[in-house]
């Protein structure tokens, strides 16, 4: 936007929702989709609800204008699109009542106020630094996807490097280089039809999962990643391509396969998997079909494990130590199972003991 933009008033019957928006796109919407569509999924999906109380309370602030291009003839909301949503379901009680949404009543003065909202006529490439700042980086932050979706159309449209895009928005964390290249990568997918974002499995495109993992060393390496410094749109080179599908599938899944994600969360999924990616017989393993936990089992070292193992072990026999006076109902298998126990513990003992026994003649040898 511009220093000088001055904010004036139009009839909200006269705005429409932007159909271009970046965090939009992420539920499917396009020119073609009714505008009906778009506000219900502004209710289920963006928290419209909340303002609707706020607006129905205390009116439409003039400090908080939408702002507005005109493209082919319409007053396009480019910012502020759940503001607009509020408002027609205020203004338009038949679509509350038909979709079952709990709005209050205006009354007519209320009513007449809201007819006409307060919007700064701007266009898009003068409003990206301020809507890049407000979105990517500052205070009401869009999902990844969004985010690195408005971060391209800028970089193509406009011919701006990301470097500057990060200068320009404030970012200092290299995020508009990252989201960038994980959204390239998605896109290098499609293009080389190595993997559908269509066909994944969840109805949300965790797009997170993408952006986050390319920073691993061990999913970088499976990929070959180039740099997110190079502003390619061909990170992936083209001898990798059939991991990335791999990779896309393991984070997505496939609908058309009934294949579920291996990841489901980025905290142990994604780690997990990074893990595994890195190891030839883990990713032998999770290629034929088992679960990524085992997966990862076999991708850790045997020393990791065996310490892992035995400290847990530790644990859970201190606990049953300290309810043996009170846990304890005089049960004969239960007496054999500690008994077991005791074998094993006396087995693992004796090996560690002999093993240690070379070292320690090794060190008397050499303190002598």
């Amino acid at each position: 936007m511009t220093e000088a933009a001055v904010t004036k008033y139009l009839p909200v019957s006269e705005l429409h929702f932007d159909k271009s928006n970046p965090r939009l796109a992420e539920y499917g919407i396009d020119s073609d989709t009714p505008e009906s569509d778009i506000l219900q999924i502004l209710w289920d999906a963006m928290d419209v609800r909340e303002l609707v109380q706020s607006i129905s309370a205390s009116g439409f602030f003039p400090h908080e204008a939408v702002i507005v291009a005109q493209e082919e003839g319409l007053n396009v909301v480019i910012e502020g699109n759940r503001r607009l949503a509020a408002t027609k379901v205020l203004l338009s009680p038949t679509i509350a009542d038909e979709n079952g949404w709990p709005v209050p009543a205006l009354t007519p003065e209320a009513r007449a106020n809201l007819e006409s909202i307060p919007v700064i006529l701007s266009d898009r490439e003068s409003s990206w630094r301020y809507l890049g700042f407000k979105h990517v980086n500052g205070p009401a932050k869009w999902s990844s996807y969004a985010k690195a979706a408005y971060i391209a159309e800028i970089h193509r449209k406009y011919k701006i490097s990301l470097s500057d895009i990060a200068n320009q928005i404030g970012d200092r964390h290299n995020t508009v280089q990252r989201l960038f290249r994980g959204l390239m990568v998605l896109e290098q997918a499609e293009k080389t039809k190595v993997y559908d974002r269509a066909d994944r499995f969840r109805q949300r495109l965790s797009f997170s999962h993408l952006y986050t993992g390319l920073d691993y060393e061990g999913i970088g390496t499976f990929l070959n990643i180039a740099p997110k410094e190079n502003e390619t749109e061909e990170p992936v080179p083209a001898d990798k391509l059939q991991e990335l599908g791999e990779l896309c599938v393991w984070l997505y899944g496939s609908k058309k396969n009934k294949q579920p994600p291996v990841v489901e969360s980025q905290n142990p999924d994604l780690r997990r998997l990074n893990a595994v990616v890195g190891n030839r017989e883990a990713v032998a393993a999770l290629r034929a079909g088992t679960e990524l936990s085992k997966a990862f089992e076999i991708s850790r070292p045997p020393s990791a494990v065996f310490e892992e193992a035995l400290l847990a072990a530790k644990r859970e026999l201190t606990t049953a130590r300290a309810t043996l006076t009170t846990g304890y109902d005089k049960s004969e298998a239960l007496l054999r199972i500690a008994g077991s126990i005791a074998n094993i513990a006396d087995d693992i003992y004796q090996e560690m003991e002999r093993k240690q026994a070379p070292q320690q003649k090794k060190t008397r040898l050499t303190d002598s």
